[in-house]
């Protein structure tokens, strides 16, 4: 089977490797024929050479591990030791070893689950981030009537922007160096700004407060920090994403005197949420279609990522995908 590993920062190289036998499956693993797979934020770091807080990243080491950083993942299943996952089924989510870059995945089921046949599987993919941005709503206080703020509008930032306006914003604002506004009607933001978070919270005014501020940057100290002085008086913040360092430094003072919460989280209860992303999807079909702007085959890999690390206006979610031969 075909996989990609890094040998150096921002270089993959592709190899031919056994592909991995039904029987080596322990309790609960999948084994799926790749069919897509979406470059999420987080697998940038890696990518780059940097030592990240993925699974499997512990700085050199990570190099030499076939298929990483890439887990979000949409295959056909080949074998199951899973009850609710039989050969033939098309399943998204995660590759729990965020070894998605070769041919064959061995994946934990519990972090998978079936979708809408009429979505391709590069679409689908999108139902992976789509999954983990509806659990963080599930922590947030009620969203309808309130005003929020969606701090980074990339492929997850954007994400926040369009389920906020869907679960009933009366405002959403999106926060952004790169010019998002050609972006924005389709993504439900009323207001688009472009600019760095620091210059964005300078000139709120204490009626402009957002009650609901979400960090959807990642990878960054000082925009959590903005978040936190953006919030409205008993606001809430969400930090999204996975931190690349072990200490943030907040305002403590600004978070007592203005009775605020700050929320963080991985997703749980992956499967169910899986699920209501789909749901989702049904229930707003020009979703999708719009989220995934860009696709590249598996002989691509290369200019796929090096796209992923260009902001443009246009890009949003990056695919990749087999033509559909088999690996």
């Amino acid at each position: 089977m075909w996989s990609y590993r890094l040998t150096a920062p921002y270089t993959f190289e592709r190899r031919e490797l056994p592909a991995p036998e039904p029987e080596s499956l322990a309790d609960q693993q999948v084994l799926l024929r790749f069919e897509a797979a979406g470059i999420c934020g987080s697998d940038l770091p890696g990518y780059r050479g940097t030592q990240g807080k993925l699974p499997g990243d512990t700085g050199a080491c990570a190099a030499e591990m076939n298929g990483f950083p890439v887990h979000e993942i949409a295959g056909e299943v080949l074998a199951s030791r899973h009850p609710h996952h039989r050969p033939g089924d098309r399943v998204v989510g995660w590759a729990s070893g965020f070894d998605g870059l070769m041919g064959y995945v061995v994946a934990d089921g519990n972090g998978l689950a079936s979708y809408d046949p009429a979505l391709t599987p590069a679409q689908a993919v999108g139902l992976q981030p789509l999954a983990c941005v509806l659990y963080a709503f599930e922590q947030l206080p009620e969203i309808a009537g309130r005003r929020v703020a969606v701090i980074g509008q990339g492929s997850i930032g954007l994400l926040f922007s369009y389920v906020a306006k869907a679960l009933g914003a009366a405002q959403v604002t999106g926060v952004d160096p790169v010019d998002r506004a050609p972006l924005a009607a389709a993504f439900g933001v009323d207001e688009m700004v472009r600019a760095t978070s620091d210059r964005w919270v300078v000139h709120l005014s204490a009626t402009d407060r957002p009650a609901i501020v979400i960090e959807a940057v990642g990878h960054q100290v000082a925009t959590l920090s903005h978040a936190i002085e953006a919030a409205a008086f008993g606001g809430t913040v969400f930090y999204f994403g996975v931190p690349d360092d072990d200490s943030y430094p907040i305002s403590m003072r600004t978070m007592l005197r203005n009775n605020l919460t700050l929320r963080s989280g991985v997703t749980l209860d992956r499967a169910r949420m899986l699920c209501a992303a789909d749901d989702f999807a049904r229930d707003h079909p020009e979703l999708l279609p719009n989220y995934i702007t860009h696709t590249f085959s598996v002989d691509q890999v290369p200019a796929a990522f090096e796209l992923a690390c260009r902001p443009e206006p246009g890009r949003v979610k990056i695919a990749i995908a087999d033509e559909g031969s088999p690996a």
